[in-house]
């Protein structure tokens, strides 16, 4: 019953409204004793900002990809065995030095995620926020992904590749490349790292904007709000999924 007042709440809000703003009237639409329309909207757009902004904040710091195994960016696959042929004749530090310089430039691109997930929260609907409160446990990730990813990559891979001139990666890749193409009867590594550095830095940033969302699903103490406190538990029992 109470899943059907939300979603009835839900309705009355999209036409009265054709965005959220936190500055807006608050409807007067409620649920019994529940969070109002507009509450609902508030609450999932601060639970939003929380969670993208601790992602960031968390990878954009010192050795935020390279110190978190979950996250860190190794050799590409496909050059696993070029990495191994390098460290075979001796370069371990020429492979270690293109390891913390990749991860070093995402840590360095991460630092500009912020404004793109506040703009894509912005532009959410009335669906978008009901799809999400009353979603998978990675409904939110599954928003930015869609929402964000392109504008992301052509952000991030203007930054990545000035990160990664900045912090050495393109000369440590560049000379990488130069050693093992040099073995005889290899198949020649692409001494372009650029594409590959920008699509982990954004994987990594999904993982941890997922791991966020179920932290605030799932754990009363990550609502930093009484609003999200509010309408996150009344979903929760809306949904049947309280714990």
């Amino acid at each position: 019953m109470k899943r059907t007042f939300l979603l009835l709440s839900l309705l009355a809000l999209s036409i009265s409204l054709s965005s959220f703003d936190y500055y807006m009237p608050a409807p007067v639409a409620t649920i019994q004793d529940g969070p109002s329309t507009f509450e609902i909207g508030s609450a999932l757009k601060q639970a939003l900002q929380q969670g993208t902004a601790k992602s960031a904040d968390k990878l954009s710091a010192l050795n935020g990809f390279f110190g978190d195994a979950e996250v860190k960016i190794l050799f590409p696959p496909e050059a696993k065995d070029a990495e191994q042929a390098l460290r075979d004749v001796g370069l371990n530090d020429l492979c270690d030095k293109v390891i913390l310089s990749l991860n070093r430039a995402a840590e360095n691109a991460t630092k500009d995620a912020k404004p793109i997930f506040i703009a894509a929260i912005k532009k959410m609907t009335l669906k978008d926020v009901s799809n999400i409160l009353l979603g998978p446990k990675d409904a939110a990730t599954q928003y930015f992904r869609a929402n964000t990813t392109a504008q992301l990559t052509a952000q991030f891979k203007t930054v990545i590749q000035a990160s990664l001139n900045k912090v050495g990666a393109t000369k440590y890749w560049g000379a990488a490349a130069k050693e093992y193409n040099k073995i005889p009867f290899v198949k020649h590594m692409n001494p372009d790292i650029s594409d590959y550095a920008t699509q982990k830095t954004i994987d990594g940033l999904f993982i941890k904007i997922a791991q966020e969302e179920l932290n605030i699903r799932q754990n009363i103490g990550a609502r930093s709000t009484p609003l999200m406190q509010k309408v996150f538990s009344f979903a929760e029992k809306a949904t049947g999924n309280s714990n």
